[in-house]
């Protein structure tokens, strides 16, 4: 099991300034938030070469391109041709860097009010993102977020069966399925087997209020609900559960740890991976 950092955490920085801030935090790798200024579709081949060369002097891997395109299920059509001319760009940058992951948005609705035509327009350009990955023997992951088809285990083995393609996995993200209000434990690592391909960590709560730096409302099977993001241990998605099945399954991949809560930067990541290595048993 290797730890990553994810950029978007250290967006602030610029790309180098966040390498060898991951390098420092003792991280095995970057898991890059393909957003300005760490990396888009629009970034030159030349940029990209500079970033594998910081990347490989540190001695670090970038297993993931986190893309924030797709969204297919609630676009228009130009807009999913622009998204899947975005995911070929990311795709071509996976080769530079050595990234064997490329996250794609699947899109909303939440699954308990999605349709079956949300299903099935996200399915085929998902498919079309995996027809081009798996010629360069890449891998396309769809996160498991609330508001979004991919929201449960269910939801999301649904969506993943119907692209049919055998490199389509999930990213198992407990935070995010603790704001659905959905089983993140043992059982939902059983449950997703060979297609939980990737790892994500961060914790958060149920709060009363918002205002506050790291509060944010979301829509939940519950209503408009308030929850406030935190550092591991401090929030209420008891990852224990989670780690143990990782352990158990022996779970070989990567963990990325992407906590957002108001603290800085540094300071969260450094906070968050200590703790993940604790309940790990790897202090």
């Amino acid at each position: 099991m290797k730890f990553a950092a994810f950029s978007g955490v250290l967006i602030d920085h610029s790309i180098q300034e966040a390498l060898q801030l991951t390098k420092k935090l003792g991280f095995d790798g970057l898991e890059i938030a393909a957003r300005e200024p760490h990396l888009s579709a629009s970034t030159s081949a030349q940029r990209i070469k500079e970033i594998r060369s910081v990347a490989d002097g540190l001695g670090l891997e970038i297993p993931v391109l986190a893309g924030y395109m797709g969204s297919f299920s609630t676009a228009s059509d130009k807009e999913c041709e622009q998204a899947f001319t975005d995911f070929q760009r990311i795709l071509e940058a996976s080769l530079t860097l050595g990234s064997t992951m490329i996250r794609v948005v699947a899109g909303g609705p939440n699954a308990f009010l999605a349709q079956d035509y949300h299903y099935a327009k996200s399915a085929y350009w998902l498919k079309k993102c995996a027809v081009e990955a798996k010629k360069h023997e890449r891998k396309i992951v769809l996160e498991i977020h609330n508001i979004s088809l991919a929201e449960t285990v269910e939801s999301s083995l649904r969506l993943v069966h119907q692209v049919g393609e055998d490199n389509v996995g999930l990213i198992h993200d407990a935070g995010n399925m603790y704001i659905t209000d959905t089983d993140y434990g043992r059982d939902s690592v059983i449950g997703l087997g060979d297609r939980m391909f990737h790892v994500h960590v961060k914790d958060e709560k149920r709060v009363d209020a918002t205002g506050t730096p790291g509060t944010f409302v979301n829509l939940t099977k519950h209503g408009q609900e308030k929850f406030l993001q935190c550092r591991l241990g401090e929030g209420e998605a008891d990852h224990q559960p989670l780690f143990d099945a990782l352990k158990e399954t022996g779970y070989a991949g990567w963990v990325t740890l992407e906590c957002h809560a108001p603290f800085p930067a540094y300071e969260r990541l450094e906070h968050d991976l200590a703790k993940v290595k604790q309940m790990m048993g790897l202090a």
